[in-house]
Order: C-alpha cells, then sequence, then structure tokens
C-alpha cells in the first residue's frame, strides 16, 4: 500500500474525540500484521507493540494522536433541525454549509445551515458566527429524526481527501492522521531492522479535548523515552513565518523546555546521519501538543518531537505533502532502532 492509498484510508475512519471506539478496532487493523502485538486500552487508545533484542531492553513509546475535531448533538429544533456543541477547537467560519454526517442508531446525513448574505442584518455581517448559532438540517421530518438520532451522538464533516500535484493531499482530518500513517511506516520501517529497545507505536485519544489519551498510556507504560509525532503550522501567504514550516524542506523538530535537549540532539544527529533534512521548531512553552502532557508523566520521561507540516489547520481542507510523512518516518524508524537510552542511576 502506498503512502497516498494508507492516508486516505485513515482518513476515512470517523474517530471525533471522546468518541474514538467509532474506529479503534479498525485502526488496530493497520498495526497487527506489522508487530508483536496490537490490543486497545480501556480508554480507547490503540498500541502495537515490538519486542526489542536486548536482553534488558528499555520502553520507547512513539505516539500520534487519532482523534478528529467534530461536534455533538445539544438539541432539537422544529423542522428536522439540530442544534450542536463542538468536540475540540473548531473553526465556525470553516463550518458554514459543510456536509455532516450525524452518527445516531443509523446514519444520518445533513447540511450545517447558514443564512445567505441577503438576510443577514447589518451588525450580523461584522461578527463572526457562534457555534450556538449553527444548527444541521437534515430534512427529515422531526419524530423520524427522533428516531435515528438521539442528544449526545457525535456529528463528523464529510469531506474526501483528494490528490493534489507534487505529491500533496488535502481533505479531512489530516491531523492528525498523517501522524497516525507515520506510525504505520516507521512499524513496516522496524521489520527489517533490529533494535534493542521495546517499542511501542500509540494511536491516542482526545487530544484535540485535553491530551488525555497521552495522559493515560503514557503512565501505564512508564516508557524510557518518548517521541510525538503531530503536526505542526505550513507556510501560506501573510503567516507569520516564525510559527509556520513550508512543506518538503525537511522535518521540523521541536526545540524548547519541553523537550529533552540531549535526545533532541541525538535526533538531529540521526538525521544528519541518514541525510534527512530538518527544520528547527522553536517551542518557548506549551507547544499544544502531546509533549506537554508526557514530559510530566510520573517521574519525567525524556521526551522529542517530530512534526508534520500541515496547512488550513482544523478545517476540512488540510493540506500536506506525503514526502514529509515519508520522511518523518524514516527519521523516527532510524532513531528508535539505535540504543539511544540513557542509563542513570536512581538515588533515595
Amino acid at each position: 500500500m502506498n503512502t497516498d492509498t494508507l492516508v486516505k484510508q485513515l482518513c476515512d475512519l470517523n474517530a471525533p474525540a471522546g468518541c474514538e471506539n467509532l474506529s479503534a478496532e479498525k485502526l488496530k487493523s493497520f498495526f497487527e500484521p506489522l508487530c508483536d502485538k496490537a490490543y486497545v486500552d480501556p480508554f480507547f487508545n490503540v498500541i502495537g507493540y515490538k519486542k526489542g533484542t536486548s536482553k534488558n531492553p528499555k520502553k520507547i513509546i512513539i505516539t500520534a494522536h487519532f482523534d478528529q475535531i467534530g461536534m455533538i448533538v445539544s438539541g432539537f429544533e422544529k423542522g428536522g433541525f439540530l442544534r450542536i456543541s463542538n468536540l475540540g477547537g473548531i473553526d465556525t467560519k470553516a463550518l458554514l454549509a459543510s456536509e455532516v454526517i450525524v452518527h445516531g442508531r443509523e446514519e444520518v446525513f445533513g447540511v450545517i445551515g447558514a443564512k445567505p448574505p441577503h438576510l443577514l442584518k447589518e451588525d450580523e455581517t461584522k461578527k463572526n458566527v457562534k457555534m450556538t448559532g449553527l444548527f444541521i438540517d437534515t430534512g427529515f421530518p422531526d419524530d423520524i429524526l427522533k428516531q435515528k438520532v438521539s442528544i449526545g451522538d457525535p456529528v463528523t464533516m464529510l469531506a474526501p481527501v483528494v490528490t493534489l500535484k507534487n505529491g500533496c493531499i488535502a481533505g479531512k482530518s489530516l491531523d492528525n492522521r498523517t501522524g497516525v500513517a507515520a506510525l504505520v511506516l516507521i512499524l513496516k520501517e522496524l521489520q527489517n531492522m533490529k533494535h534493542p529497545n521495546d517499542i511501542y507505536v500509540i494511536a491516542t485519544v482526545q487530544e484535540e479535548t485535553g491530551l488525555l489519551g497521552a495522559i493515560t498510556s503514557s503512565y501505564s507504560l512508564e516508557p524510557d523515552l518518548a517521541v510525538v509525532i503531530d503536526v505542526c503550522h505550513g507556510d501560506m501567504p501573510e503567516a507569520d513565518r516564525s510559527q509556520c514550516f513550508p512543506l518538503n524542506k525537511g522535518i521540523p523538530v521541536a526545540i524548547g523546555p519541553a523537550f529533552h535537549s540531549e535526545y533532541t540532539d541525538a535526533l538531529f544527529e540521526v538525521a544528519k546521519r541518514e541525510r534527512i533534512p530538518t527544520q528547527r521548531c522553536i517551542e518557548p512553552g506549551n507547544p499544544g501538543t502531546e509533549a506537554w502532557a508526557i514530559q510530566v508523566s510520573r517521574f519525567g520521561i525524556p521526551t522529542v518531537e517530530a512534526c508534520i507540516p500541515l496547512r488550513y489547520m482544523h478545517t476540512t481542507a488540510e493540506l500536506v505533502s506525503l514526502k514529509d510523512i515519508e520522511a518523518v518516518a524514516t527519521l523516527v524508524a532510524r532513531y528508535v532502532s539505535e540504543d539511544i537510552i540513557k542509563t542513570t542511576e536512581e538515588t533515595f
């Protein structure tokens, strides 16, 4: 399976934050052929395990969240309309007139209604629409709709991932199914490599609503090193260049207080030796990724982060380069296959 097909299949899975049970078992099937054991934990994190060759292996986790931003049904309005609330950081400007699927007793297609400009009052034209002002139009009579949908049902956006020129793809949920695709590619690379340490790839849940899957899985596994793979902002016109990174110009590697300096230096050394271009991503505080939670799990976990530049984050037209996904997978696979865990003496 090529990377283009892999990413599209992963993006077809529906897993809004808090409702990852919809797709956890399907996602596990991507890991199973490539590792010694794959399982879904009680929190719906999907974990693939590869045993190391050392007599006393250490543990390395590689995380990438698989939850996506979405919505939840919060009420009914007469005429077949549904009120909604958000699951994760949705930009309401990007929702207007979108097609959606309500995951009720059966899947219900709908569109997010938006007043046409002809009906807007003058003061409304100057305001960004609030989530409380949005609704889903299903077209069903009220009594039929209530047989199919309940308050609390999740809602996902309907948008295919399409292939563009120059090895780029665009669509929904590339944040962070591109990272999950990298996990699959890492497992493929490790098929042909010896690695001394036990490696766990973890597709985590509820990143968009508080990094919760990273908190539970890192606490449970007690790793000696964590590698986080997530997207960062891709370059675009008029955007702050200090916060955005060009596509196909190297893997952004995070630098800052959340990231272990020695292990990060080692990641750069591996990249240099393997001739994998990198960029420096400066994160002076909370990076907004799972690294923020993992680094302080239990007694502290050394953490590094490699990113995939993505344009138009949290929309249905997110855009990435397939080459960047493959490059981050190659870099991380080479990195974790080495004997990089430093031995420390416990003192009490």
